[in-house]
């Protein structure tokens, strides 16, 4: 019998105890039942039934079959603490990148991760500089310790990071938050330009730590784009964020991880969560590691669903920019929350707003269908004055 996502806590639990976590599963959205953004709440509560799920970057197929077969092999195992899976887990990262277990550390989701950087490499004495807007949960935790934000706008016109207004910003400060490619804007920068920003930055304050989020790596397309992990490899001041919430469609797991030097991941290391990856999700992970087609399927269904959205929004006669994402960001020249709840009442549901960019839309890249019935629902909606 076929598990998909949907299906698969209905299957794993049975009756009705399954049936009462299933809404939670269909509900695509950690981002959109949880997050607070500048006091608008945007939740999953009440999901209108049949609304299509643009809000909040995630992978609408799920993971792969062998993800999924991995993870009804692990059952059994789910009354043990997931030590031995999670040693196992690292052990796979690491080597997928051809080095020790030492240089990877893992985290119950990038978000984990993001918060042990900002605790360890921020105070009240240490700035966290990042872009505006971004993804806000260093801010947020820079705000648990105290530390100061220095927010540097996105670039007017192509949206994309600001690098030597953020480079200017860094001076004395204790973390950069380069998220590359940026959430919420899809912009990306080359290889060439992350390197100069690190050392331009590092000359400046060399003690302090960047962080390079990439969970959107995946999906860039452009070729002067390239992972920053051979940075992090070489400099005890760059680490790396990954994360299988996108192309490996597990959201809903928690499951990711940083790449660094030794040195630097001992400082983060005790501030993760402790045991915050789960036997599941640590089964599917290792599973989708291995699944490198299912990467690469995925890959070729978001590049298509994606150029269609993007042309769309261009013969509506609106611009969005270059997304190197599974989604896109689209001035629509009106009240950003005020479309969306247009939106929500034709069934679609997309990102929430992102101050500055308050006329901005971000639209999360679904199936091809998903896209052809929702770019009909902005074009009515952008037609009316």
């Amino acid at each position: 019998m076929a598990v998909s996502r949907r299906s698969f806590v209905r299957v794993a639990a049975g009756g009705a105890v399954g049936s009462l976590f299933t809404p939670f599963v269909s509900a695509r959205g950690l981002e959109a039942a949880t997050r607070l953004a500048r006091g608008e709440r945007a939740t999953a509560v009440g999901v209108p039934p049949g609304a299509i799920r643009l809000d909040s970057n995630e992978n609408p197929n799920g993971p792969g079959a062998a993800s999924l077969d991995a993870i009804r092999a692990a059952l059994d195992g789910v009354c043990r603490y997931p030590d031995d899976a999670v040693d196992a887990l690292g052990a796979h990262v690491a080597a997928s990148y051809g080095v020790s277990a030492d240089r990877v550390l893992l985290g119950c989701g990038s978000t984990d991760v993001l918060r042990a950087a900002v605790h360890a490499f921020t105070s009240p004495d240490r700035a966290l500089v990042t872009a505006s807007p971004a993804y806000e949960s260093p801010v947020q935790e820079a705000g648990v310790v105290g530390a100061p934000v220095r927010a540097v706008p996105v670039s007017n016109g192509d949206l994309r990071l600001d690098l030597d207004a953020m480079a200017e910003a860094s001076r004395g400060a204790g973390l950069v938050y380069l998220c590359n490619p940026n959430n919420p804007t899809s912009t990306v920068h080359g290889a060439d330009a992350v390197k100069e920003f690190v050392a331009r930055a590092l000359r400046d304050t060399p003690t302090l730590t960047i962080l390079v989020d990439e969970a959107y790596h995946d999906y860039v397309d452009d070729p002067r784009y390239a992972t920053a992990v051979p940075l992090a490899l070489d400099n005890p001041r760059v680490v790396v964020a990954r994360t299988f919430s996108k192309v490996y469609g597990m959201a809903g797991l928690r499951v990711g991880y940083a790449v660094g030097r030794p040195e630097t991941l001992k400082a983060m290391r005790p501030r993760v969560l402790d045991l915050g990856v789960n036997a599941l999700g640590a089964a599917a992970a290792m599973a989708g590691l291995e699944a490198r087609a299912h990467v690469e399927r995925e890959r070729a269904l978001n590049r298509e669903a994606r150029a269609f959205t993007l042309r769309a929004f261009e013969r509506m006669g609106y611009a969005p920019a270059a997304s190197q994402t599974n989604f896109v960001m689209v001035d629509v020249r009106r009240d950003a929350k005020q479309f969306r709840e247009a939106c929500k009442r034709e069934g679609v549901l997309i990102g929430r707003r992102f101050p500055p960019l308050d006329t901005y839309a971000r639209v999360t890249v679904g199936t091809m269908d998903e896209m052809r019935r929702a770019t009909e629902v902005f074009r009515k909606l952008l037609a009316t004055a």
